[in-house]
């Protein structure tokens, strides 16, 4: 795909391109969450996706995407975890080799998860910097093909498409929340909501602690990232390609800290009885911060992600 714009047709062929590859994710409710929040959410549940993340998504439409003589040649990518994941599970889908770098920090349930998929790790110092540094590296030697987490067009038509089966299967939001990172999945969600549900207002959950999303809204230019949260799926700056559309449909951010991510998590954990990890916390985190502004109102919410390490789960709920 050149720079164009994504288009409603764009999101619609990445959608029926990737469907044989790809759980529709079930959209959840609980009556008990609804109560405590004040208002009526629905769950869109990537944390039950393939590979256990809404990255399936992208990864799989970008490859897909590929002339057959690039695609032969392999894939790469860098990654803190959820997107490698992606990448492997698409190469080994369509038999060619995957080449991911990871940082050494990257949680070890993810890097289980790129072998199990027969993906090549590639580890570096956790700097954007180093990564992108070891992947050139990694593309020059192999001949792959990059796909970036999320500054790629067809990665961000891919993740469209979970918000797209959300409207498909609800009534009326007024609101759409997804966290952002690099911000592939909201960009994708505010394409999706601004074809498929013009009037639903877009808002993006963000860590406080990496905040470079909300800083990036207020400034007008993109702001480097920081990395202070546990957030760890949310430790990236956004790209030249995903800002722009941010920029453009996106209403509001909002921070929230630590201790309200794993509140909101915990709450997840206990009432729905299913697993999300840190990152796929935020937004739900951001509507409890906020409830004044959602209260009686219909408010989807993308789970991206349910890839936890749960031999250190003490570290969140033990204090």
């Amino acid at each position: 795909m050149d720079n164009s714009i994504i288009t409603k047709a764009t999101i619609e062929e990445a959608h029926e391109r990737i469907k044989p590859f790809i759980h529709r994710t079930p959209v959840m409710t609980s009556a008990s969450i609804d109560e405590i929040a004040g208002c009526s959410i629905f769950f869109k549940c990537e944390n039950l996706q393939k590979v256990g993340a809404f990255k399936a998504r992208g990864a799989m439409n970008a490859a897909l995407s590929l002339d057959q003589n690039i695609l032969r040649k392999g894939l790469a990518t860098h990654s803190s975890g959820n997107h490698a994941q992606a990448i492997a599970r698409a190469g080994k889908i369509l038999g060619v080799k995957s080449y991911v770098v990871m940082p050494k920090t990257a949680p070890e349930i993810k890097k289980i998860g790129v072998r199990g998929y027969g993906g090549e790790i590639f580890e570096c110092e956790p700097t954007l910097a180093a990564r992108e540094s070891m992947l050139a590296e990694v593309v020059k030697k192999t001949g792959a093909t990059e796909i970036h987490p999320f500054n790629n067009y067809d990665v961000i038509a891919g993740q469209a498409t979970a918000a797209k089966e959300l409207f498909e299967e609800t009534y009326k939001l007024d609101f759409i929340i997804a966290p952002v990172g690099g911000g592939g999945l909201l960009s994708g969600t505010a394409l999706a909501t601004k074809y498929f549900s013009p009037s639903t207002q877009v808002i993006a959950g963000e860590p406080a602690g990496s905040d470079d999303a909300f800083r990036s809204l207020k400034s007008g230019k993109i702001e480097p990232a920081q990395s202070q949260t546990i957030a760890d799926g949310l430790l990236t700056t956004l790209g030249d390609k995903t800002f722009p559309i941010i920029k453009e449909l996106v209403k509001e951010v909002i921070t929230v800290t630590d201790d309200e991510i794993v509140a909101a998590m915990r709450l997840i954990w206990e009432r729905m009885k299913i697993i999300v990890e840190t990152s796929c916390a935020v937004p739900f985190a951001a509507l409890l911060k906020d409830k004044e502004k959602f209260a009686g109102k219909n408010v989807g919410i993308i789970l991206s992600g349910g890839n936890v390490d749960l031999g250190k789960v003490g570290k969140y709920f033990d204090k």
